[in-house]
């Protein structure tokens, strides 16, 4: 029998590899269809025991997509195409039947999607699926095809796989499963999606969770005569290999927002962050869980009555309060009572801030410090200092010089964990990936960049630059934790607009890349997660199960930097991506509160140390779960509480003298009074996206007549309305003009 040297990056292949380079050689595979998608050919064949979609570009190479493992012997029929359909047809086989549907399109990107439903015969059990796609070279071999995974499905995130094929040179592949359109089959078989969309070269794409298998295996079937959909894959193409990280991550957010397009989205509900804002402060001030006073001043604990007092929580805070007061027009009370005990974590010896106060219990280590928490605390205090307090200012600028320090000395590189007094480390990496906090580089940038604004001193400015230029190589293992890559990637965007070089403006695409990479781009139903909305939500940590309130509003209040500075020059599917993130997780983050989750879906116990859930109190969970464990395993975050603040008001705007308040789940670019009764109102998000516009009524005001009309004249309907509110469904890109009685 013949062999074949692998290619040493190849550690070996399976059976299934070796079937589909036999199918293709002896030309068993039986042609049922062929059609076109731009200078794609796609020819559908069937082999032994599994039919298939090949994909080529002409002299070179392609793909081979398993569309459904029969494992036995089937017959099948072309059905009639429905609209929107290149192909259907259907599998009969023992297994019972399966519907294919294929759809294409090629305007800007060549994509195909597959979508696979099976009706089983029987009550089936299913212990096992091999992979689905397969790169070919010209000679429809899966073992001559060379070429390299940028990126794969990470834990229960999106289940995305990006990849290039180089020899031949096919080009640069996006694979998208969409995990939504599986739920039922995951609750059938009690399986999930974990890190499910993957594969070691030449054997990628999706492995269909199965129960684990031991002698006594488990029995959840799929139900006989129940449709479950098995797979819906989306496959985006490019013809031409990137050149480098930065083209390849832009190429990267191109292709992912060709998919997310073809997505059914789900929806999203108004959620009154103004009241639960209010809340928030009452319980702030009035629950003794909340605070605790040392030397004289009132801090805040950053687990329901527990934990010690820390930096990054107090200013968190500060810094959120702080915007509360902006958009009241005035400051509050416990904005300056926070503040007021802030110079006790600063230590003159070292000039530094200090994570805990000096009379910290003996059972922390009062000098260990993780590398983003020396930071973060100086950004909440540049955000005060650039609007005028000049306390905040003296601290921040005090401390800045320390933090150079620290950077300079492990070289932009930052381990996990070191000890203050001396920089010794203490954990160089997270054991996930062998790499220490990679993005902490970005915020380090912002904070500098912050200091640049303040003072006007260049070296400011080549220490942002030197932050930023260090992290670049390191693809899509920027993300450390989901925050700190967002504040990166504004930080990159700053970079570009102060100094016009377009390599920081494209390296903000390698930043975003690498945190939509994080995100669970699906809808889970599994468990308790039906309770609660996951779609779009960045897990905190690159190795992290779950989603974390803290990590999502951070994100969201850099993404609106990133956007303001941005222009026409920014990559259309990068603004679709932020802006429809941000718009989401004003929905999802209502449900880290542990009074929006039934009591059933929160955990009884916390995590050691980290205090205990009251349902009464308005602080956040801080985790919840795709998998639907139960959430608030980890706390409840006071230091996330945050959120309401930032979320309320960025999404509700005032209105002089109307009888509303203005609510939409877009950053607005701009708002005019063009006249008495009439706003012209510009969004900034995707140009084929959906922004909810809300007039809620104000107390003691009236709702009257409201019309909302776009630019061209075209009159926009109201999509719901009462005596509180009216809603509209506007274009979520452009301007819109809002006129009222």
């Amino acid at each position: 029998m013949a062999t074949r040297a692998l290619d040493p990056d190849v550690p070996g292949v399976s059976p299934y590899v070796l079937a589909l380079r036999q199918a293709c050689r002896s030309g068993s595979a039986k042609l049922v269809t062929r059609f076109r998608s731009g200078e794609l050919a796609v020819e559908l064949r069937a082999t032994a025991d599994s039919f298939w979609a090949f994909i080529r570009r002409e002299g070179q190479g392609g793909l081979a997509l398993r569309v459904a493992y029969l494992a036995g012997d089937f017959t099948f029929s072309k059905e009639k195409a429905e609209p929107g359909e290149v192909a259907r047809l259907t599998i009969n086989s023992v297994l019972g039947e399966h519907l294919v549907v294929f759809r294409s399109g090629g305007d800007a990107f060549e994509h195909l999607r597959v979508t696979v439903r099976l009706t089983p015969a029987t009550r089936t059990l299913v212990p096992f699926m091999p992979r689905d796609l397969y790169p070919l070279d010209a000679n429809d071999d899966p073992l001559g095809a060379k070429g390299t995974v940028e990126a794969g499905q990470r834990g229960l995130n999106a289940g995305v796989l990006y990849f290039r094929i180089d020899e031949p040179s096919f080009g640069n592949v996006l694979y998208f499963q969409n995990l939504t359109a599986m739920n039922a089959y995951y609750r059938a078989t009690k399986t999930k999606p974990d890190g499910a969309v993957g594969g070691i070269w030449p054997e990628l794409g999706y492995l269909i969770p199965t129960p684990a298998q031991s002698g006594t295996p488990p029995t959840d079937a799929l139900e006989a005569g129940t449709e479950v959909t098995l797979s819906d894959a989306i496959l985006v193409f490019r013809h031409d290999a990137p050149p480098n990280e930065r083209e390849s991550a832009r190429q990267f957010l191109q292709m992912l927002g060709v998919a997310y397009k073809m997505l059914d989205l789900p929806g999203t509900d108004y959620r009154n962050w103004v009241e639960r804002s209010e809340r928030t402060l009452r319980d702030l001030d009035q629950a003794p869980e909340a605070t605790i006073e040392h030397y004289g001043h009132r801090y805040i604990h950053p687990y329901t009555a527990a934990e010690y007092p820390d930096i990054m929580v107090q200013m968190s805070i500060v810094a959120a309060i702080h915007s509360w007061g902006k958009w009241c027009g005035e400051p509050h009370p416990l904005e300056a009572e926070f503040k007021a005990g802030l110079e006790k974590f600063y230590d003159p010896r070292l000039k530094s801030l200090r994570r805990y106060l000096p009379n910290v219990g003996d059972d922390k280590d009062a000098d260990a410090v993780d590398s983003w928490y020396l930071y973060h605390p100086m950004l909440n205090l540049g955000i005060l200092a650039l609007d005028g307090d000049g306390e905040a200012r003296k601290l921040f600028l005090k401390s800045i010089d320390f933090g150079i320090k620290a950077a300079q000395h492990f070289k932009y590189k930052w381990p996990v964990q070191y000890t203050i007094t001396d920089f010794s480390v203490i954990t160089e990496e997270a054991e996930a990936d062998g790499r220490g906090q990679t993005d902490v580089g970005g915020i380090y940038a912002w904070v500098m960049l912050q200091a640049f604004e303040l003072t006007d001193d260049k070296r400011f400015l080549d220490e942002a630059r030197k932050a930023i230029d260090a992290a670049m190589g390191l693809r899509f293992n920027v993300n450390y934790q989901a925050n700190l890559t967002a504040w990166g990637a504004a930080a990159c965007m700053r970079l570009w607009r102060i100094t016009n070089e377009p390599a920081y403006l494209e390296q903000s695409y390698v930043y975003l890349g690498s945190f939509f990479h994080n995100c669970e781009i699906w809808e889970s139903q599994l468990e308790l997660a039906v309770h609660y909305k996951n779609f779009l939500g960045a897990t905190c940590l690159q190795d992290a199960p779950y989603m974390a309130i803290y990590e999502c509003f951070d994100s969201f209040a850099a993404f609106e930097h990133y956007l303001s500075d941005s222009g026409p020059d920014l990559e259309p599917a990068a603004r679709m991506l932020i802006a429809e993130y941000c718009k989401y997780a004003l929905d999802r983050a209502w449900y880290y509160y542990p009074d929006a989750l039934p009591r059933e879906a929160v955990s009884p116990k916390q995590r050691e140390a980290n205090g205990h859930v009251d349902r009464k109190l308005s602080f956040p969970l801080e985790d919840l779960y795709p998998d639907g464990q139960l959430a608030g395993q980890v706390g409840q975050e006071i230091y996330g509480a945050g959120a309401a603040f930032i979320f309320a008001t960025r999404a509700f705007h005032h209105v002089e003298d109307a009888p509303f308040r203005l609510f939409c789940d877009h950053f607005l670019r701009a708002m005019e009074r063009s006249g008495d009764r009439t706003l012209t109102i510009t969004l900034d998000g995707g140009e084929t996206c959906t922004a909810t516009l809300r007039l809620v009524r104000l107390k003691r005001r009236k709702l009257g007549k409201s019309n909302v009309t776009t630019l061209g004249g075209d009159a926009i309907r109201p999509h719901e309305e009462n005596a509180d509110m009216i809603e509209y469904r506007v274009p979520a890109n452009g301007r819109i003009v809002l006129t009222w009685e």
